[in-house]
């Protein structure tokens, strides 16, 4: 599982676009599912699952979400059944989720998550990124400018941090971390296994 944290505007859903289109990765987005209302530019079942707030309370009691959160007011999770289905298939499910998701997910399955932390290259830039979508109101872009300072604090919580202000550079170093964790031997451990032994019977 692997986690892309960061604050509203600093580039994450950009970077999670390019990592899917990178077909060879074979990594599965993990579609949460939030109250809020559906922006102009988003598809239902693509950028996430609307539902209605009833229908996130019966998911979330009866246990069917791996993380949630409340945000600005709403709420968002992630449907454990299709990541599960996923990972037992041997692929990688990729996520983007909060801070506070990420620390549900990790204390749920600590050994089988990699969390990146993905910063701003500066407030001043945040700011203008989140008035060019031109989605929210102002009043909306200072209550996001606020939570990013508080979410911001959180990047020790993270296995790796990266500044994104070189968005070609940034995406080349996720697809660095990603190949380390996919080499790491205990994730290998099966397959590494039987070479040895074949290794091992060699004249």
């Amino acid at each position: 599982m692997l986690i892309l944290s960061s604050p509203s505007g600093a580039g994450k859903t950009t970077l999670t676009r390019m990592l899917l289109q990178t077909k060879d990765l074979d990594l599965t987005l993990s579609i949460s599912v939030t109250t809020r209302p559906r922006r102009s530019s988003e598809v239902d079942g693509i950028h996430y699952n609307f539902i209605s707030k009833k229908q996130f309370e019966a998911m979330r009691d009866a246990g069917e979400l791996l993380e949630w959160a409340e945000v600005h007011g709403n709420y968002y999770g992630t449907p454990r059944e299709p990541v599960e289905r996923v990972l037992v298939q041997g692929r990688d499910v990729l996520f983007d989720i909060d801070y506070q998701g990420t620390q549900q997910v990790r204390q749920k399955a600590s050994n089988d998550v990699v969390t990146i932390f993905i910063l701003p290259p500066s407030m001043k830039e945040l700011q203008a990124r989140l008035e060019r979508r031109a989605e929210d109101s102002a009043e909306t872009i200072a209550k996001r400018l606020d939570n990013a300072r508080n979410e911001i604090t959180r990047w020790t919580q993270y296995d790796y941090v990266l500044i994104n202000d070189d968005l070609q550079r940034t995406f080349d170093d996720l697809l660095s971390i990603l190949a380390a964790e996919r080499s790491r031997a205990p994730r290998l451990k099966e397959q590494i296994a039987s070479f040895v032994e074949k290794l091992l019977k060699e004249e």
